[in-house]
């Protein structure tokens, strides 16, 4: 797995949208913020297009995508915001020239699409937070800095009642269910085998929470992986006629039959607190009983 240099002051990164929508007053305090570190920013030349609801047409964010990852004096490209998009983009990019001259991507929610492709090509990827939320949580966006210039450390969460404890060390891979769960079969499929998956998501009925973890068991990505690590499952939804099940419970009961260990309420995903994870990276997980330890 090839890692990317990591960031230096003066170095530039390109920020771009690949998905939703976002207008010059949202992103403002980002850029700012970035240029604080000793960042150069640049926009992507159509960052703040509009096409319902996304950030300009496809043709339009594949031409943003494009030049982010081929310019080489870029160092990071960072995704402004999330909601859905990103996955009419993926067959018309090139990424012959990303491949020679690596760089971090930087993004979670519908930026899974990417984090699965770049995966695919064995270069690391940050699953962290993004522009749209920088002003929302000061250590997430603290995580995110400290990983683009080399200073990861260890993550040390108290420990939740539906844990199963061990240990486990391989690299750690994933992202959005949802994103997960719709790749599964395409071009850019995630193989899980022997690395530890982490997974959240957002605004989801629970009986699809049900039916998305059976398909990961059934098309036997749940099987042989050395551990899973559960984010925020955020804002759960119910039918009238209750499902039964919380989230945690529905994973858990997907997982019951392995021998791997499993950590919930991991800080990461749709919340506030969203803690930035190298993807792509060998990781130890240590699920004990009065804590959890994630160290690179």
């Amino acid at each position: 797995m090839t890692i990317p240099a990591y960031l230096q002051k003066g170095d530039t990164v390109a920020i771009i949208a690949t998905a939703r929508k976002i207008s010059q007053e949202e992103i403002q305090p980002a850029v700012t913020f970035l240029e604080s570190c000793g960042l150069s920013v640049l926009l992507g030349k159509n960052i703040f297009a509009i096409d319902n609801q996304y950030a300009g047409t496809t043709a339009q964010r594949i031409e943003d995508l494009q030049w982010a990852f081929n310019d080489p004096k870029i160092k990071a490209i960072i995704i402004a915001r999330g909601g859905y998009g990103t996955v009419k983009l993926i067959e018309h990019i090139d990424l012959t020239e990303f491949k020679k001259y690596p760089k971090w991507l930087v993004g979670y929610s519908d930026v899974t699409v990417l984090h699965s492709a770049i995966h695919n090509i064995g270069i690391a990827s940050l699953h962290a937070t993004m522009p749209i939320n920088f002003t929302k949580n000061e250590e997430a966006t603290k995580s995110l800095i400290d990983s683009l210039f080399g200073k990861s450390n260890a993550i040390n969460i108290e420990t939740s009642s539906f844990n199963k404890l061990g240990n486990s060390k391989a690299t750690l891979v994933g992202g959005n269910l949802s994103l997960l769960f719709a790749l599964n079969g395409t071009i850019i499929d995630l193989d899980t085998t022997n690395k530890i998956l982490f997974i959240e998501d957002l605004d989801e009925y629970l009986y699809h929470i049900d039916r998305m973890m059976m398909q990961l068991k059934l098309s036997g990505k749940l099987k042989n992986l050395k551990g899973l690590i559960v984010g925020g499952m955020t804002d759960m939804k119910d039918n009238t006629v209750p499902f039964g099940k919380t989230a945690e419970e529905i994973i858990l009961d997907a997982v019951k039959d392995y021998n791997y260990p499993v950590c919930f309420n991991f800080p990461a995903g749709h919340i506030d607190r969203n803690l930035a994870l190298c993807f792509g990276k060998e990781v130890s997980l240590n699920v004990n009983a009065d804590n959890v330890i994630l160290n690179y």
